[in-house]
């Protein structure tokens, strides 16, 4: 039996508490060994679920320790690149939280050094793991709507209030786009394999951060829009419209959370398949992934080069805006 990956991560966070954190200590293949923290109470809701955690006082500790092979790092935004790399340096594996970077030419860097090292560095882009997006990506490319034509989505939520969340400060990287506009335009990619021609969207701010975004895009061969924002109801969806048929996912990002993972085709005659997973967790799915990389050498389902292309179109979301 080959002993599993022994996983540290780097700092308390609450997504890392609630979800990553249960997700690598349940994950075959893995071991949650290590917390970094410099605050013992934010380490014990860790240590609840993962009695024997290791906790370092230090993030430069927890790279230190000889036990660690990989790294999962969900800081705020603006310090992923540096702690990315520098985990890298230090001979860990890194899983990061997306956006990885905040601009697409940083992932040069972190590519080079995965290079340079040997090891594995992905973003911790979990959709791709999910089975209802790889299901989604198959109906699509083996032609079970036509031709594609159209493909159109939507994530939302409500953060307003909580005025001290990094979402809402412009200084750590925050915002709609970087935190899900990834999701609504790298599923795209991801179904279609297509790159976009143009871009066009129009943004509102606040306090230098973006709330709402309508996204617009031309690909080869369809047409894609979109909206993101941080300041409406919660809802998530995404269509891919084609001349056979419909592909609809309703609950397409946070599976279980907002509701039961389902893909809909829609076919002719008003009928309608559907598949359900009511079961499936792609956070521990996406651990279970990146473990049998690290272990057997197999290939990665989300390397950098493809975040690195969702990054650069969220920078032409960006560049090629009007303000709301």
């Amino acid at each position: 039996m080959q002993k599993p990956v022994q996983w540290g991560i780097l700092g308390a966070a609450k997504f890392a508490r609630q979800y990553m954190g249960p997700a690598i200590h349940a994950a075959n293949g893995a071991r949650l060994a290590a917390l970094a923290t410099s605050d013992q109470a934010k380490a014990a809701p860790f240590q609840e679920f993962c009695p024997d955690l290791n906790v370092h006082d230090s993030y430069d500790a927890l790279l230190a320790d000889p036990q660690i092979d990989a790294v999962y790092v969900p800081l705020p935004n603006h310090l992923h690149v540096e702690w990315s790399l520098k985990a890298l340096q230090a001979g860990k594996h890194v899983l990061c939280e997306k956006p990885m970077t905040m601009r697409a030419e940083e992932f040069d860097q972190l590519i080079a050094m995965r290079d340079e090292t040997g090891l594995l560095a992905a973003e911790a882009y979990m959709i791709v793991h999910h089975p209802q997006w790889q299901l989604a990506r198959k109906l699509v490319q083996d032609g079970a709507i036509g031709k594609l034509v159209h493909v159109n989505g939507a994530f939302s939520f409500d953060n307003r209030e909580d005025t001290t969340n990094i979402r809402n400060r412009a200084e750590t990287g925050g915002g709609g786009l970087r935190d899900i506009g990834v999701y609504v335009i790298g599923s795209t990619r991801f179904v279609t394999g297509q790159e976009p021609e143009t871009v066009r969207s129009q943004i509102r701010w606040e306090n230098g951060v973006d709330v709402f975004t309508e996204i617009n895009a031309r690909f080869p061969g369809f047409t894609y829009s979109s909206y993101v924002s941080t300041r409406l109801h919660p809802n998530q969806w995404m269509e891919f419209h084609g001349e056979g048929g419909v592909i609809r996912l309703t609950a397409p990002f946070n599976a279980r959370v907002f509701g039961e993972a389902r893909v809909e085709l829609h076919c002719p005659g008003l009928e309608v398949q559907i598949t359900r997973f009511p079961g499936d967790d792609h956070y521990k799915l996406q651990v279970e992934a990146f473990c049998r990389s690290v272990r057997d050498r197999v290939d990665y389902p989300c390397p950098l080069e493809f975040s690195r292309g969702t990054q650069a179109m969220i920078d032409q979301v960006f560049a090629n805006s009007e303000t709301l």
